[in-house]
C-alpha cells in the first residue's frame, strides 16, 4: 500500500509540472492558428480580387470575433460573403492590449483597419475591413493605395499582426503583450 501511494504522488507531482506546460503551449498553438488563418484570408482576398477583377475585403467583426473574405458583386452594386465566417479561438480576440508600437516598417501608429462599409457606404460599429482592388493592392474606401493596414489579434499573454504593404505584401508578426519586440513569423 505505501508503494502505491508513493508512485501516486509521484505521478501527481509530474502531472502538477506538466499542465502548466501544456495549457501554456494550447495557448500558443491556438493564438497562432488564427494568425495564420488571418494571413491566408488576406491571402485570399488578395488573389479573389485579382482573379475576379473586383474589389475585395477581409471583414473582421471585431466584437463577435470572426472573420471573413468579402467580394464586391459589381452587377448588384454589394458585398457577397465568399466563405462562412471564422470565428477566433477561446480566449482569443482582435486587438492589442497596451502596445503603442507597431512592427518595424510597417505602419506609422498601431492600429487596425478602418470600420468597414455598408452597401450604402456607411461605416458598420465594430468592425475593420482591409479592401483590396482588382489589382490585389490594399485601398482605402476611396481607393487609394494604403500600406498601412494590419490585422491584430491578443490572447492576453502575446500579440500577433498580419501587416499588409502598399504592394500587397502579407507578413504576420509576434510580440509579448508585454513589450513590443516584434518577430517576423
Amino acid at each position: 500500500m505505501v508503494e502505491l501511494v508513493v508512485v501516486v504522488a509521484i505521478a501527481l507531482i509530474i502531472a502538477g509540472m506538466a499542465v502548466p506546460k501544456f495549457l501554456t503551449t494550447q495557448r500558443s498553438y491556438r493564438i497562432s492558428g488564427d494568425a495564420r488563418d488571418i494571413s491566408g484570408e488576406l491571402l485570399l482576398a488578395k488573389m479573389r480580387a485579382g482573379s475576379d477583377f473586383s474589389r475585395s475585403r477581409v471583414y473582421s467583426d471585431i466584437s463577435g470575433k470572426t472573420f471573413r473574405v468579402e467580394v464586391y458583386n459589381k452587377t448588384t452594386s454589394a458585398w457577397a460573403v465568399e466563405s462562412g465566417s471564422q470565428p477566433l479561438a477561446s480566449g482569443v480576440s482582435f486587438g492589442y492590449g497596451t502596445l503603442s508600437t507597431p512592427p518595424t516598417g510597417t505602419q506609422t501608429t498601431i492600429g487596425q483597419p478602418p470600420a468597414c462599409l455598408d452597401n450604402a457606404g456607411a461605416a458598420i460599429a465594430n468592425t475593420a475591413c482591409v479592401l483590396f482592388n482588382s489589382r490585389g493592392i490594399p485601398v482605402d474606401s476611396t481607393g487609394t493605395p494604403n500600406g498601412n493596414y494590419a490585422l491584430y489579434i491578443t490572447d492576453g499573454f502575446s500579440v500577433f499582426g498580419s501587416t499588409i504593404s502598399a504592394s500587397g505584401l502579407i507578413q504576420t508578426w509576434q510580440t509579448a503583450a508585454s513589450s513590443a519586440s516584434w518577430q517576423r513569423r
